[in-house]
């Protein structure tokens, strides 16, 4: 009976050790589906303007008439010919920002974009 009690006693202390361990190991991580890689960026409804001046896709707005909200497409539609220059680039809050310039007979027009849609018009 001795012995039972013995081993009894060696077993909880060799339990409650285990408890009390400073092992370095990480603790065991349950498996997880990959999660799909975010966004790299801002998305945008309908085609957008290049660098050179054409849509890459063609036009489905249905503006008719060039005033801020309009898209960079809507833009060529509605002017009838492919931009003189046309910047573009993000900002620094991870925006689309697009500078379209029209040179006309009459002058210049300037046209901001920010994500795909008429911010502001200059005309110097």
């Amino acid at each position: 009976m001795r012995l039972k009690v013995s081993s009894c006693v060696a077993l909880a202390a060799l339990s409650l050790s285990a408890c009390n361990s400073t092992s370095s190991a990480p603790p065991p991580v349950a498996a997880s589906a990959p999660m799909a890689a975010a966004p790299t960026g801002p998305t945008f409804d309908g085609p957008l303007l290049g660098p050179d001046g054409r849509c890459t896709g063609p036009s489905t707005g249905t503006a008719t008439v060039i005033e801020p909200g309009i898209s960079e497409c809507d833009l060529v539609r509605l002017k009838g010919k492919p931009a003189t220059d046309v910047l573009v680039g993000e900002s620094g809050k991870g925006q689309r920002e697009v500078q379209v310039l029209y040179s006309e007979p009459g002058g210049r027009e300037l046209y901001f974009f920010v994500n795909n849609r008429l911010d502001r018009i200059a005309k110097p």
